[in-house]
């Protein structure tokens, strides 16, 4: 059934902001044209991208899936910010009461663990699961590596999503729209790339900006906070609990080293409800 006006939640994590829709209510048919329009900033609502909740298969044995579009239309694979603003979502508008929610993606399925006062959820934990430090499929090694080492100590990791971790001594000096754009579509990304560039602060903490495939410069990336604590800890930078400073704001990342999951947590916050035309 289409339906001529779609009520949306517009959510951020860190400043990572979306659109959601609960599909269980309406059908969206066309995710990759609605995503462009909408996230419009001057003729939209205006986001990093659509990200649309509703009904696992029956074979994932989840709760929920989470379809995610980026504002270019393209979809991408798994967010971690996006993953912690549907367990608020869910929860608040009492589509569970569970406080562990199973979370189908296409990047397989995430746990939410959803920390409650009062009704009202403080903080999510995401179980990220395992990351690749090696992937066939979204670095392709037989190309050669300069145009990305020109930049800095480099580190490719898969959180579901390809990711590219750069190491900077000063983040204020590099230019993250121009570089970010360049590196998202060199020859060793298949796939295109997220691209992080890094500045360790000492004391288990570091400085991150993100330049997030199909979406440009963004506030935040979950899976890009992520990547960044497995590549920071791997290089020496810090141990397997860090925190990742962002524009949007700081998430804490825990690479446990007995079962090789990443754990994300951070809070989500409501920004407004409305309703659109598709």
């Amino acid at each position: 059934m289409k339906h001529p006006v779609i009520h949306f939640t517009k959510m951020h994590g860190a400043g990572n902001d979306y659109i959601y829709v609960n599909t269980l209510a309406y059908d969206i048919l066309n995710p990759e044209e609605t995503a462009r329009k909408w996230s419009a900033w001057h003729t939209g609502i205006g986001s990093d991208g659509l990200v649309l909740i509703g009904k696992p298969s029956i074979r994932s044995g989840a709760d929920f899936s989470m379809r995610i579009f980026n504002a270019d239309g393209s979809e991408a694979m798994m967010c971690g910010n996006a993953s912690r603003c549907i367990g608020k979502y869910l929860y608040e508008k009492k589509l569970t009461d569970k406080k562990k929610i199973l979370l189908e993606t296409l990047s397989g399925v995430k746990v939410l663990q959803l920390d409650v006062c009062d009704e009202l959820v403080r903080q999510v934990t995401v179980d990220m699961l395992e990351p690749a430090l090696h992937n066939a499929d979204q670095y392709d090694e037989s190309v050669g590596l300069k145009e990305v080492l020109a930049y800095g100590k480099a580190m490719f990791v898969s959180m579901g999503n390809p990711h590219c971790v750069i190491f900077v001594d000063d983040l204020n000096q590099v230019d993250v729209a121009a570089i970010g754009s360049k590196l998202e579509y060199a020859k060793v990304f298949p796939q295109r790339c997220n691209i992080e560039f890094v500045q360790p602060l000492g004391g288990n903490r570091v400085r991150a900006r993100v330049w997030e495939r199909g979406s440009g410069i963004t506030m935040a990336c979950g899976t890009g906070a992520c990547a960044t604590a497995v590549a920071a800890a791997s290089m020496g930078y810090t141990d397997r609990h860090c925190e990742v400073v962002m524009d949007g704001g700081t998430l804490s990342i825990e690479w446990d080293a007995a079962t090789n999951h990443v754990f994300l947590s951070g809070p989500a916050t409501f920004v407004f409800e409305g309703e659109i035309a598709l």
